[in-house]
């Protein structure tokens, strides 16, 4: 039973993948599906902003410039823990714990962020 459902598994991301050739058609396909959450919940406004994003990526998408911009935002998220643990050791110079744990907090959520980023391919 197990070797059926890791079989239906791998078949179900084999066929996604090649269905999926292009990083540009995958974000397509994204964007298509929140289209079709936002129908499901008369989200008019949301709606409209995905369809517009939805022609931008099929006029200007490239596969090179998408992971660009992803490489882009995972360097800024990089700087921003950076930024974070700076924030994080003044605050332990200064001794106040409330800001220690705040600044602490704030650490996680970058380093959360950074690990959501690389789990992406875009």
């Amino acid at each position: 039973m197990k070797y059926r459902i890791a079989l239906g598994l791998a078949l179900f991301s084999l066929s996604t993948a090649s269905f999926a050739s292009s990083l540009c058609q995958e974000k397509e396909q994204d964007i298509q599906r929140e289209i079709s959450y936002a129908e499901k919940h008369n989200n008019q406004s949301r709606i409209n902003g995905l369809k517009k994003a939805l022609s931008e990526v099929k006029a200007n998408c490239s596969d090179s410039k998408l992971r660009a911009d992803h490489q882009r935002k995972i360097d800024e998220q990089k700087e921003e823990i950076a930024e974070r643990r700076r924030d994080l050791a003044e605050a332990k110079e200064k001794g106040d714990a409330d800001k220690v744990a705040k600044r602490e907090h704030k650490l996680q959520e970058a380093q959360n962020e950074l690990k959501a980023l690389e789990s992406r391919d875009y």
